[in-house]
């Protein structure tokens, strides 16, 4: 994930550290998962039940924590920080041809 990662020699490093980031984000993911269910628990122990007419408070830690879940799942899955740099350099390759 950083220049600091141990990535073995006989490994493509590519792979590695793409591998590394779905990986800490599943970690993130389930992290997310569990602690907001026990948030939503704990909310409906101490105060849920009442019913009162505005959002529990469950829903912010969930609303920010989604965010960055969902930013974190793209950087894993969709736009891999080595395909944009590489993306990058091509465009600037074709620039500087011109």
């Amino acid at each position: 994930m950083n220049e600091f990662t141990q990535v073995p020699p006989d490994k493509n490093k590519k792979l590695w550290l793409m591998a590394e980031r779905r990986v800490r984000f599943k970690y993130n993911l389930a992290a997310y998962i569990i602690l907001n269910t026990f948030f939503w628990i704990l909310w409906f122990l101490t105060d849920g039940d009442t019913h009162q007419p505005f959002w529990p408070w469950p829903v912010w830690p969930m609303l920010g924590w989604g965010i960055g879940l969902a930013f974190h799942y793209m950087g894993a899955y969709v736009f891999p920080k080595d395909d944009a740099i590489e993306k990058e350099y091509e465009k600037l390759k074709k620039e500087q041809e011109k």
